[in-house]
């Protein structure tokens, strides 16, 4: 079943997703992505922020694995549903925000989410600065379905007045988890450098120097008080 936007319905779906990934994790990916690609552009943000929570508590319990539970995994998955998300990046962001007006709503959240994985380091920087990338090109390339002939271009879906609103009530919610999230700040751990098979794993957990330290805390810092000033409205 496919998460709502409430957090209590993301939970049970990723608590579900974890309990079953070592039978069937691919298995349940491949779902997922499907129902990412058929659903509605409200359905494709919820199933976003889901995913949100899953890198993130896959990590979590990745974390808390018996040192040799985790070391006789290593053939396997890393970082659980994290190097799956970290592989079909680009394919999940282009189902998110497809191309044209229809895909604009969803622009701001998944630019949000995008920049909190590469500060608390979810997925590698330089393939999120990719995803970025691409997204950035939409506000600068023409509507598609502009160019096309008119017995060519799909309609797209109009929501209902009741829908818009419920829309905005859920965007409001999960920007506000979203910021509330973010205060969870890297601290700088003792001890041997992590192993290059354990590369994804939460910025909380990864031992820093003073210097990167220092730098992660100033970035976490400033976009936490660039929300609490200009919300998700990117042209304030």
């Amino acid at each position: 079943m496919p998460p709502s936007s409430s957090q209590q319905s993301i939970q049970k779906v990723v608590a579900f997703a974890l309990k079953g990934f070592s039978k069937c994790g691919e298995d349940l990916w491949e779902c997922i992505i499907e129902e990412c690609q058929k659903g509605s552009i409200n359905h494709r943000i919820n199933i976003l922020y889901f995913f949100d929570s899953l890198c993130e508590t896959s990590l979590l319990a990745k974390a808390h694995q018996p040192p040799e539970q985790s070391s006789s995994s290593k053939q396997a998955n890393n970082a659980l549903y994290v190097d799956y998300v970290s592989r079909d990046l680009t394919q999940i962001v282009e189902c998110v925000v497809p191309v044209g007006r229809q895909g604009l709503p969803n622009l701001p959240s998944t630019k949000q989410i995008l920049e909190n994985w590469r500060t608390k380091r979810i997925i590698e920087p330089q393939k999120v600065d990719e995803v970025l990338l691409l997204l950035s090109s939409r506000h600068t390339e023409p509507d598609a379905t502009s160019t096309s002939a008119p017995s060519a271009a799909k309609p797209e879906p109009h929501l209902s007045r009741s829908e818009i609103f419920k829309r905005i009530e859920e965007d409001r919610e999960r920007h506000k988890r979203l910021r509330e999230r973010r205060w969870v700040q890297a601290q700088p751990h003792p001890g041997p450098a992590i192993p290059s098979s354990s590369t994804f794993v939460l910025a909380s957990f990864l031992p820093l120097s003073d210097a990167e330290n220092a730098k992660l805390a100033l970035d976490i810092e400033f976009e936490n008080e660039w929300e609490a000033t200009s919300d998700w409205n990117e042209d304030d």
